[in-house]
């Protein structure tokens, strides 16, 4: 069941429009990420559905009840939501506790030192603001969220003000605190990676419309079309021509999936031109050649500790750039010759179609 739907959704300021027609359906329970850009309309999908803006056409369902139908707009307090905004935006002038029970009647303050406990800061409740860290202050405004039993929680970006290290460790604990209290949620956030790794549901947002939505390994290993793609990672586009299952590209014979595979030698329909996407991690990099592999010089590589990014050229061809993601440990130089192995499938759309 959906714990909230929209359908149609549309939403401008003045003449400039922001969510066109836009449908989404967020399963109870779950992690939606709402995935995109700067200005893909994100945030004012949320707020919408926070109910601090209102729809100019099409409806939106919360816990099954209409609440915009782009006429008429049930008030914020009113819809049974959670909101975590940016920069958590506590009280400074109330303690923890004071911002956590902030609302609740007298007598529903008594879940305020169980919400404590459930966020870990059961012992910091006699603090103030200025007195916290920031994902101590982040963790305050989640257990303020949950603390009138909401239908849905809202995260708008909320751990994008942390440093790095911080922010790994705050989204596992926000994810398990959200899983163990069975709240649905919906994350806004441009950080792929964390919409990866917290999400159980991925929407791509791009100008104003929603592109793609499903599981993270799906979309990621098998968009719809280049622009889910380009939202979800980055990728390696090769021309190439189809022979039933196999294309023959720049890197040699590669196996396909997609609707730019034909389905065998007598297909005629879908054969032909097409265009095959790899993902970087797809392209295993050796230095010393196999029977299979094509040879390319290395343009540039970005160390990222764990791993790195090469950029690589097919040595004698006119394709465009490579990316390879490789080992941490494996030093390439600029000019270094090196061959190139394919892993896995490619994802293969016509030539045509691969929008």
């Amino acid at each position: 069941m959906s714990a909230i739907e929209l359908h149609e959704a549309s939403k401008a300021f003045g003449s400039t429009p922001v969510l066109e027609r836009v449908d989404l359906d967020v399963p109870e329970r779950s992690i939606t990420a709402v995935l995109g850009a700067s200005g893909s309309g994100k945030t004012t999908l949320l707020r919408l559905i926070a109910g601090f803006e209102a729809l100019d056409g099409g409806t939106l369902t919360v816990g099954g009840r209409v609440v915009d139908d782009g006429a008429r707009s049930v008030p914020a307090q009113h819809r049974g939501v959670g909101y975590v905004p940016q920069e958590g935006a506590l009280f400074p002038h109330l303690t923890v506790r004071g911002n956590v029970g902030f609302g609740l009647s007298r007598g529903e303050r008594g879940r305020v030192s169980d919400l404590l406990d459930l966020v870990g800061l059961g012992e910091l409740a006699r603090r103030y603001p200025h007195q916290l860290s920031g994902g101590q202050q982040q963790r305050v405004a989640l257990a303020r969220a949950l603390a009138i039993g909401p239908a849905v929680v809202l995260l708008d970006e909320p751990f994008s003000a942390l440093d790095a290290s911080l922010r790994s460790e705050l989204r596992r604990d926000v994810a398990r605190i959200l899983s163990e209290t069975a709240t649905t949620t919906v994350l806004v956030t441009h950080d792929q990676g964390e919409a990866l790794a917290m999400a159980d549901q991925i929407a791509l947002l791009n100008d104003g419309t929603v592109i793609a939505a499903g599981a993270p390994r799906r979309l990621y290993q098998d968009p719809p079309g280049l622009a889910a793609a380009a939202s979800i990672g980055e990728f390696n586009l090769l021309a190439a021509q189809v022979d039933g299952a196999t294309a023959r590209t720049a890197l040699g014979e590669i196996s396909i999936v997609g609707p730019g595979a034909s389905a065998g030698p007598g297909d005629d329909g879908l054969g032909g031109s097409c265009q095959v996407m790899l993902r970087p991690e797809q392209l295993e990099l050796r230095l010393v050649a196999g029977s299979a592999d094509t040879a390319a010089e290395v343009l540039e590589v970005q160390y990222l500790g764990h791993d790195a990014l090469a950029r690589l050229r097919v040595r004698g061809d006119g394709t465009p750039v490579l990316l390879a993601r490789i080992p941490g440990e494996l030093s390439l130089e600029p000019g270094q010759s090196v061959w190139i192995a394919v892993t896995g499938a490619g994802r293969a759309w016509p030539a045509t179609a691969a929008s």
